[in-house]
This record gives structure tokens, C-alpha cells and sequence, in this order.
């Protein structure tokens, strides 16, 4: 919840009527010239040690060409980090003076920033402001003037927000892409911007943080829509299947998630600066399927996830994201919901959406707060299988029965998609949620790409000579050797489908085999090996994974040369 402050001085003003009877004149009528500057203090968001604060400032007399709006705290609060203004404290007295794109305020124009601050003990919203040493707020108090509605929110929320918008372009990507051979044929494509740690908040290593993200956005965005993508992930003790992509959290720290990653995410979405922006967040990868899947008395279950699954941590931190960022009302959050070669067997699929639904209504999340899912993040499943489907028979046995599909109930990424959607409808979620899938990685083309069916000699060889995906099981997902581009991002593409997205960049490592030094909480895993033998999560299959690979995330030259070579569609 949030709390407000609307300040005005001489709120009601007595105005002596010809029968010398005192009358109260409404400030937000004719008179309102009368009262110099209202301001609009807005705590958006509280909690134990700190809270972040939206302030809109309206001039109501002569306009000016800078402005400096001072107030005091009455406790010991300490403004932090600011935007939109410049903020600077002295004990209890702060001054917000105007940025050098902001500083022209006209007579009855209006101008916002926010600030994010510390606190013990209470965090009373100060009592008087001044504007250039002019007092302009006396709290309206019971019965006075009525909040104004919060600044900057778009003028109109979009059932899909890709449609009619661009999307934008991360520079630090395109300017890897760019310089590898070919590269500029891609270079232009855009990518999801990764924040997988507190420290890529604002910038970690010399990479540009998520107001550079914006401000880049803003300046992309021109005239008309741009749609921003963020991976919001960072979840205490992440990955809990994965060696290679956890994180720095541990598994009992969601308090220091809260309040240390979503708080100050939410707190940079939030500023009305970026409210023109379409901001879509893809929360929480490889988490929740994790609890189906990989926990209690399945061969495939880890000791790591069976304690997620015990402290509730993952439902807990996804809902708080879903919570926080979803009172944004220009953030459209979509949940990640694995892919078919996870949870599309009869025993993952139900229960995952089950799941998705304990987890959207926990920590004050509403099913509001989700607007889609994505399937196949950072994955490499195959989007549509021509040559074989799921209802064909081959020598007398099933497309299911063979050893590829293993009883699946979908052989593609599309089908898959458009189910669970129908089904996490089912369960509660909103009928006009939507899909997204990520093609970064599934084009499989090249050389190996079947042009037809495969021989009718057995259900094997039908499927195996058939499928475009060239795994050597749909449980491998570190650097899969074969792996090309897929289809390029575009809005509306199937039914159920807001877009194909290229959510991970590609080029970006999965992993590592060896143990490399660093400080991302990233570790060595086996399925980054490709000497490595497998496990029951890849039917104890090999890797096939590429060789030299570097920490998640980190550029991986020979993998994005392989997928520019594998592309589908070709590249020209």
C-alpha cells in the first residue's frame, strides 16, 4: 500500500461574499491560481530499512526556468539514490533541485521524480515544502483535496504490448554480434537484457545498468511504441538443478532479494520517466518446474530443490516480483513456464500449472499481476516439427512411444504452448493471457536439417530422421553443438502467441565445464561438458554440449558463429 501527501497552501481559501458570509472556495477550482504549488509526496513502496517515494511538484504561479523544492524529515530518514532530480541532504533538510532537461516549469505545469531512501523506527511524510523559499504545502487533511492520480502512466494499457511497437535493441549485444564475422546481418535484432544479479541494477563490469537500459530505450523509442525486455532473475538459491547458472542468493536469502533486487528494480520501472516505455518482464527462469520436477522421490530430484521446495522460497520471490513490478502500470511481467521437453509430460504439466497459480497469489500477487508465459528461455526446443506429429503410428507403436517423444504429449514448442496456455486459463489464470516464445536458439538449420520424414522402418528411425532438433536428448541445454537461430522476433505470429522473442541473447554462454573464478555465484556443471555422461534428467545421455565454453552469460564467439551458420530461416 502505498501512502500520499497532497500539500496545498491555503487549501480552502475564505473569500468574503457580498452578505459578508465566509464561504470556502474548492482549491481545485477556479481559484486554484491563488495557491503557488501543490506537491504530491507518494511512498510507493516500505519496508523494514528503507522506501522508495514518487514526488510530483505543480507550479501555480509565474513560470520558471529552475526550481528547487526543500523539505525536512522529522525522523531519520536519508535519501539514498534519486532520478529526475538533482537531491542532496543536510541533517534532516533535503533539496531537490531540477535536472538540466527538467528545470522549465510553467504556470500550472507539473514535474515528478523519486528518490529511494533509509529509515528506522517510523517514516512520517514530511509536513511542509517549500518551492524557491515559497511555502506551498499545508496538508490537506481529513476532508481536504482529493489525492491526484498517479503521474506518468501510459495512456493506455495494450493487450499485447509487442504489437505496433519495436523492440529494443541492446548495444552492448548488437556491438558483440557486430563484430564477429556475418554478424551485422543480426546485429539489429533485439534481445532480452539480463538482470541476474543486484549488481547489473546499475552496472556491473563496466556494462551498462538498467537506467542506461532505459535511457537507451527512450532514445530508440522515437515517436512511436518500444517495447524494453528484462529477465528478472536473481532468485535465492536459483537454478537449484543447475550448477552453472546459480546465482548469488542463497536458498533462505528472500529478504535480501526483496529488498536488495525487486525493491530498487521496482523503484527504476516506477519513475515517470520511463512511462512511455512498454516494459515486459520475464520472471524468474528455470525455478518453478524445478519444484515439479526435480524434488521428492524422483530418480531426477536434487537435494538443492528439495529444499526450495521446503522453504517456499521460489513461489514466495516470484510472487513478490509479480506483486511489485506488476504495480507498474506500464510493466506487462510473463512468467517462465519451462518448455515442452520439461513439463510437457502428463505428470509435470498439470501440476506446474498448478503451481504457477500458488505462485501468482502469494506475497499480495494477484493473477492481475501476470500478463503471459514464455516457454523455451534460453532453450533450445524445436518450434514446429513438419515431419512427424504426435498422433502418428509407424510399425504398429506410437510417434509417443519412441525413444525421442518418450510418452510426451507435444513434440514442438508451439503446440506445447498453445495448450498450456488453454490450460493455465483452466486453473484461474485470465483468459486473455498470452504467449511468448523464445527462437534465440531452436532454427536447427544447415546441413543436418531433415527435408522429410525419416524411414518407416521402426518409430525410431521415423522420428529421429524427421525431427529438426538435433539433440542428442530434449533434456540437453548448455551450448548444444548443432544449434542454430530461429525464427526472427515478431509480434502476433500464431494463435495464443503475443511473439517469438529472442529473450536470450544469443552468443551468451549457458555455462562452463570447468570451474572459472568470479564473483556471479556461477559455478562449473557436467552438461557444460561434453566428455560428460548425463544424468537422469537427460536420460544419462552425453552433453552435447560445445567444448571452452565461459561463465552464463559471458560472450561465447564460436557458439554464436555456429548458430549464425545454422540459422532458420537462412540467413542472407
Amino acid at each position: 500500500m502505498s501512502r500520499t501527501r497532497t500539500a496545498l497552501l491555503a487549501a480552502m481559501a475564505l473569500v468574503g461574499g457580498a452578505t459578508g458570509t465566509a464561504f470556502a472556495v474548492d482549491a481545485g477550482g477556479a481559484d486554484v491560481a491563488a495557491v503557488p504549488c501543490t506537491v504530491d509526496y507518494k511512498i510507493q513502496n516500505e519496508w523494514s530499512t528503507g522506501f522508495t517515494a514518487a514526488v510530483t511538484l505543480t507550479n501555480n504561479s509565474a513560470a520558471k526556468s529552475s526550481w528547487s523544492l526543500k523539505w525536512s524529515y522529522a525522523g531519520n530518514q536519508k535519501v539514498t539514490s534519486g532520478w529526475n532530480a538533482k537531491i542532496s541532504q543536510s541533517g534532516a533538510a533535503v533539496t531537490a533541485a531540477n535536472e538540466s532537461y527538467n528545470g522549465r516549469l510553467a504556470t500550472g505545469g507539473s514535474v515528478s521524480f523519486g528518490f529511494q531512501g533509509s529509515y528506522s523506527g517510523s517514516n512520517a511524510i514530511p509536513a511542509t515544502f517549500t518551492l524557491d523559499g515559497v511555502t506551498c504545502n499545508v496538508d490537506g487533511g481529513p476532508g481536504g483535496p482529493t489525492d491526484p492520480p498517479d503521474p506518468g502512466g501510459p495512456s493506455n494499457r495494450v493487450n499485447n504490448p509487442y504489437e505496433g511497437a519495436k523492440v529494443y535493441v541492446n548495444p552492448e549485444w548488437s556491438a558483440n554480434a557486430a563484430a564477429e564475422p556475418g554478424g551485422s546481418r543480426v546485429a539489429n535484432q533485439p534481445t532480452g537484457v539480463w538482470l541476474d544479479r543486484i549488481a547489473a541494477i546499475n552496472g556491473a563490469g563496466g556494462k551498462m545498468g538498467l537506467r542506461a537500459h532505459l535511457d537507451e530505450a527512450l532514445r530508440q523509442k522515437g515517436s512511436g511504441e518500444l517495447v524494453v525486455q528484462l529477465v528478472i532473475y536473481n532468485l535465492p538459491g536459483r537454478d537449484c538443478a543447475a550448477l552453472a547458472s546459480n546465482g548469488e542468493l542463497g536458498p533462505t536469502e528472500i529478504d535480501k532479494y526483496k529488498t536488495q533486487y525487486i525493491d530498487p528494480i521496482k523503484a527504476i520501472l516506477a519513475d515517470s520517466k520511463y512511462a512511455s516505455l512498454r516494459i515486459v518482464t520475464t520472471v524468474e527462469i528455470d525455478s518453478l518446474p524445478n519444484l515439479v520436477t526435480n524434488t521428492g522421490g524422483r530418480a531426477t530430484a536434487t537435494p538443492q530443490c528439495d529444499v526450495m521446495k521446503a522453504n517456499g522460497n521460489y513461489q514466495k520471490g516470484v510472487g513478490y516480483a509479480l506483486n511489485k513490478l506488476g504495480d507498474v502500470p506500464n510493466v506487462y511481467n510473463y512468467v517462465d513456464a519451462g518448455h515442452h521437453g520439461w513439463i510437457g509430460w502428463d505428470d509435470n504439466f498439470g501440476p506446474s500449472a498448478t503451481l504457477f497459480k500458488e505462485a501468482a497469489t502469494t506475497e499480495g500477487a494477484t493473477v492481475n499481476d501476470v500478463h503471459g508465459f514464455i516457454t523455451n528461455t534460453a532453450n533450445y526446443s524445436a518450434l514446429k516439427e513438419d515431419n512427424f506429429s504426435i498422433g502418428d503410428n509407424v510399425a504398429g507403436k506410437s510417434v509417443r512411444e519412441s525413444k525421442w517423444v518418450d510418452w510426451n504429449r507435444y513434440v514442438d514448442e508451439l503446440s506445447f504452448a498453445q495448450a498450456f496456455r488453454n490450460h493455465l486459463v483452466s486453473v484461474g489464470f485470465n483468459s486473455n493471457i498470452g504467449m511468448l516464445i523464445d527462437t534465440s536458439r531452436n532454427g536447427w538449420g544447415g546441413t543436418a536439417r531433415p527435408t522429410g520424414p525419416g524411414a518407416t522402418t521402426s518409430v525410431d528411425t521415423y522420428v529421429d530422421g524427421g525431427r529438426y532438433d538435433r539433440r542428442i536428448n530434449p533434456g540437453n541445454w548448455c551450448n548444444q553443438a548443432g544449434a542454430g537461430l530461429g525464427e526472427r522476433p515478431r509480434a502476433n505470429p500464431a494463435a495464443g502467441i503475443d511473439a517469438y522473442v529472442w529473450m536470450k541473447p544469443p552468443g551468451e554462454s549457458d555455462g562452463s565445464s570447468k570451474a572459472i573464478p568470479n564473483d556471479e555465484g556461477k559455478g562449473a556443471d557436467g552438461m557444460c561438458d561434453p566428455a560428460y555422461k548425463g544424468n537422469p534428467r537427460n536420460g544419462n545421455n552425453p552433453s552435447g554440449a560445445l567444448p571452452d565454453a565461459p561463465l552464463s552469460g559471458h560472450w561465447f564467439s564460436a557458439q554464436f558463429r555456429q548458430l549464425m551458420q545454422n540459422a532458420y530461416p537462412p540467413l542472407s
